[in-house]
Parts: C-alpha cells; structure tokens; sequence
C-alpha cells in the first residue's frame, strides 16, 4: 500500500468521525523522547501523525513549535535523525513529514521523496512550496508513492482553491486562520465556510489545523465538516512543560479523541 492509499485508509477508518493527526516535532526534547511522545499519540488515539522536521527559518511555526524545533537543532538533530523516528512510527499509523522547502531541494526532490519513502513516511507537507513552483516536487512525490499535501488558507482564492485541490495527494491541510500556528482563544466563526470550500474543491479529506488547542475546538473543527483535525501546539506544549512528556500528551491526545468520538 502506498502513501495515498494509506492515508486514504487511515481517514475511512475513522468510521463517521474526523481523524485525529497530532503534531511531533523529531528531536523534541531530544530524539529517544520525541519517539516516545509519537508512540503516546498512537497509544492515545492518533489515527496519523504530522512529524516536523526541524529547520532555523520555520516561516509557518508559531512560538512554541518554534522554540521546540530550535531546541532540537541545538541537540544536534539531524533529518536522519527524524527519519529514524518515521520509521518507527510508521509501523503503526501513516506519517506526514512536514518540512521546509530548502531541506528538500538541496538534496534533490527525487533523492529526497525515495529517502522519506523509504523510511515508511506516506506523505509531505511542505508549507513554503507555492503551488507555481510545485511540479518538481510533486512528481518526485508520485513516483516514490508519497502523497504531497498541499495548504490553503482562508485567503486562498476559490479558483486558486480549485487548482490546489485538483493537484492534491492525501488529503488538503486547511489553515484554520491567517498566521503561524498556535493556540487560539477561539477560533474564527467562518471556519466551518472555509471547510465547505475546501471541500468543494477537491476529492480527498479535508484536515483542518492551526489554532486548534482544546478538545472543545477540536469537536468544533469536526462539525464544521472537517474529515481530519490537526493539534500542535498545544501537545508540543504540554510536552515542554512535563517532567513525563509522553505520559502528559497521551492525556491530552485520549481527550482529543474523546471529544471527536462524541
């Protein structure tokens, strides 16, 4: 089973409820315990995962997944390093490597895509990669059976919206708010129109993420529509401030669940 179909599988199994894609910074706090905070998300209920690969310029992170993925290269974390924990996850549910443009370029698009393949990721999200500038990438995707996820925002035009969702693998991660990721206090009462969008303009599920920082919110995002809610800072937060970090987000990722079920 490729990427696609894997991730495919993972949104129907989900059964009449979104699924549930928690984000993990590789190599946060360090790369035996980001493995670790991965397998708490499974054990809590994770259908996917979203792995972030560190970088210096991380244009779309907001502060604390900022502050994690520095902390990560101070530790020496390499995307070897981030890789190694795509393989073990792997083995469990379907993991999207989320990573900024330069990381893969310098190495080649088709070399980079066989490499994630290999370590068992089934997809990427490449947040700085315009839908213009994407052929390269896309096609290296599809020859090594990676699904290339692409964005959009509430600022995304319908006929641009139509052109990303004719072209998307996977799913399409829709941005919930216009800005970096973070938690929000509440999230935008247009949403739900921006979901319906989204949805309009492709075949794949849609997954809605940024801003998403409570089980109330994330219940919110499942009503609106969305087949798949993403929550990142809030769990890479909870992470930073537990002296158990897999124990504290698998606490979390269980309410997370709970509130999609319901």
């Amino acid at each position: 089973m490729d990427g696609p179909a894997r991730i495919a599988k993972a949104f129907a199994d989900a059964k009449g409820r979104a699924a549930l894609m928690p984000y993990l910074m590789g190599g946060f706090p360090d790369v035996p315990t980001s493995l670790a905070i991965g397998e708490a998300y499974v054990d809590g209920g994770a259908d996917l995962i979203e792995l972030g690969v560190p970088f210096s310029d991380p244009l779309a992170d907001g502060p604390v997944i900022h502050a994690a993925g520095t902390q990560a290269l101070e530790h020496g974390t390499t995307v070897d390093d981030v890789l190694t924990v795509c393989a073990q996850l792997s083995r469990r549910v379907p993991v999207i490597m989320m990573l900024y443009a330069n990381l893969v370029l310098a190495r080649g698009a088709d070399v980079f895509a066989r490499k994630l393949a290999d370590a068992g990721a089934s997809g990427l999200i490449v947040p700085d990669l315009p839908l213009e500038e994407s052929d390269e990438v896309l096609a290296a995707c599809d020859a090594a059976g990676l699904a290339l996820v692409p964005l959009v925002a509430p600022t995304t035009p319908d006929d641009r919206m139509a052109r990303i969702g004719a072209r998307a693998r996977g799913f399409v991660y829709t941005v919930s708010v216009v800005g970096t990721t973070g938690e929000r206090a509440a999230l935008s009462e247009t949403f739900g129109t921006l979901v319906a969008r989204a949805k309009a303009a492709t075949d794949v599920p849609v997954a809605l993420g940024f801003g998403i920082g409570n089980p109330e919110q994330a219940a919110q995002a499942a009503a609106s529509g969305a087949d798949g809610v993403i929550v990142g800072s809030r769990l890479v937060r909870a992470a930073a401030e537990s002296d158990d970090p897999p124990a504290a987000v698998r606490a979390l990722v269980e309410g997370f669940s709970a509130a999609l079920v319901a």
